[in-house]
């Protein structure tokens, strides 16, 4: 059976649209004092419920650090509400446009207005954060919301439900739970506009559902993002940013670098690195109270036949780091592995992984590297570790991705004041930064009228006036 529930009522999504599009209306773009209020009031509800979240995402989870769901999450999210609220006058503020010459004395300038009500749909990896950053994107710009988390994080849903029906009325802010069937018909509603994040399968979907009603939409999907290894990089300093990078939240991160590349000569002590920078990092194991588990049966089972087929294609499998203990061993908990000698007709290279699973391929120069990314879907993150600058410039001018970090890895999705987003397959649209704000708003055009023109003097009856003007211009 289906199950839709809304925060305060049983209200159909349809009918909490039609209360929120008509309090809209109704009541006109909020002040710059009440958005950064609403700002304040989200941020205090998050902090005062702290507990209650690391708490629910653990159990969703099976098992997630507290400390990384503050780290991942919470600070992060309430970090970008403080950018916000900060920049939001700035944001706010009319641009002037220049003004086409015939027309002088009059003026021309941008003015951005909240589209309406927005629609978010956040997924089950990051359920905090990537459900309240574009709800507070759509608050700082002035929207109501409307938000669908995931039926895979259930606890995380309730609380999210229950925190927001305390700190908002549901003509302003709502939240809808329900299965797959109630995602679909939520992508379908004729909101102002949709944000998703997910996977480029169901993005496919989202957007041909919200396309019957022409709502615009900002994709957040994923891909086989690509971390490259220069010939000049020190390797534990790489394999300790790409442990990170791969291993925070068991892989389960949309910019987690997908697969990596490096010289030949260097993947055996490269392997050597990042078994010790694994142990460095989970000194317990995949046991252990700082590693996270897979989110369930189903994507544990998927990542196991990644490995499966891989394996049965002629890879080498290895897991790295402490090797775990079955006896002590959670549910869905996979430990961290490389797999060498990959080829293209592997899944592991077809599908994003999204787990702690590291392939490695082999590369003889820059250029190859970037033949080899640009062959495939463009990713939604890159990550180059070098020195050298002319390979470091190649990268960046001859590859396109969703964003880069450069001798890091996710560091780039950390930045407020950067946008975040794909490209293709990968996404389209971005927030974060003025880009999230103006991606949640209409860009208004006013162009006003002055005293005089000299746009006037080109009107019939046409005369010798008129061509004096034109030759003037035209030359």
């Amino acid at each position: 059976m289906n199950t839709i529930a809304a925060t305060k009522t049983k209200s159909q999504p349809s009918e909490i649209l039609a209360l929120q599009r008509a309090a809209f209306l109704r009541d006109g773009p909020p002040s710059l004092d009440q958005r950064r209020a609403d700002l304040k009031t989200l941020k205090t509800a998050i902090l005062a419920r702290r507990s209650e979240i690391e708490r629910a995402i653990e159990s969703d989870f099976g098992h997630r650090p507290r400390q990384e769901t503050a780290i991942m999450e919470i600070m992060t999210l309430i970090q970008g509400i403080d950018y916000l609220s900060r920049n939001l006058r700035r944001f706010m503020r009319p641009l002037r446009r220049h003004v086409a010459p015939q027309m002088r004395f009059a003026s021309a300038r941008i003015e951005y207005q909240p589209l309406g009500v927005i629609g978010i749909m956040a997924p089950w990896n990051y359920p905090l954060s990537l459900a309240l950053m574009p709800l507070a994107t759509a608050i700082a710009a002035g929207n109501r919301a409307m938000l669908k988390p995931s039926e895979f994080t259930p606890a995380m849903s309730s609380l999210l439900a229950a925190m927001l029906t305390d700190i908002f009325p549901e003509e302003q802010v709502a939240v809808v739970t329900g299965d797959a069937i109630v995602g679909a018909a939520f992508s379908a509603l004729p909101f102002d506009h949709l944000v998703f994040t997910g996977s480029t399968k169901v993005g496919h979907a989202v957007m041909r559902a919200a396309s019957d009603n022409l709502v615009p939409v900002t994709l957040e999907l994923g891909g086989k993002s690509p971390v490259v290894v220069g010939k000049d990089y020190p390797l534990d300093q790489a394999a300790s940013g790409i442990a990170y990078g791969k291993l925070a939240n068991a892989g389960q991160t949309c910019i987690a670098p997908d697969y990596a590349m490096m010289p030949a000569d260097a993947i055996e002590p490269f392997v050597t690195a990042y078994d010790k920078a694994v142990t460095a990092l989970y000194p317990e194991g995949p046991a252990g109270k700082d590693y996270t588990s897979i989110i369930n049966e189903h994507h544990s089972a998927r990542l196991k036949g990644l490995l499966e087929d891989a394996r049965a294609k002629g890879a080498r499998v290895i897991e790295v780091g402490k090797q775990p203990d079955e006896a002590h061993n959670r549910p869905h908990t996979l430990a961290p592995t490389v797999v060498l000698g990959v080829n293209d007709s592997m899944r592991i290279m077809q599908e994003e992984i999204f787990g702690p699973i590291l392939p490695i391929l082999s590369y003889h120069d820059i250029d190859d590297v970037i033949a080899s990314i640009n062959a495939r879907p463009r990713p939604l993150a890159l990550y180059y570790f070098g020195g050298n600058d002319e390979d470091r410039r190649k990268m960046l001018m001859r590859t396109t991705s969703g964003n880069v970090t450069i001798n890091n890895t996710m560091m780039h999705y950390a930045q407020d004041d950067l946008p975040f987003g794909g490209i293709g397959p990968s996404g389209m649209g971005a927030y974060h930064g003025i880009e999230g704000f103006r991606s949640l708003s209409h860009a208004k055009g006013i162009f006003e009228q002055g005293r005089w023109n000299a746009a006037s003097l080109l009107r019939p009856p046409f005369g010798k006036l008129a061509d004096t003007i034109l030759k003037v211009m035209l030359g």
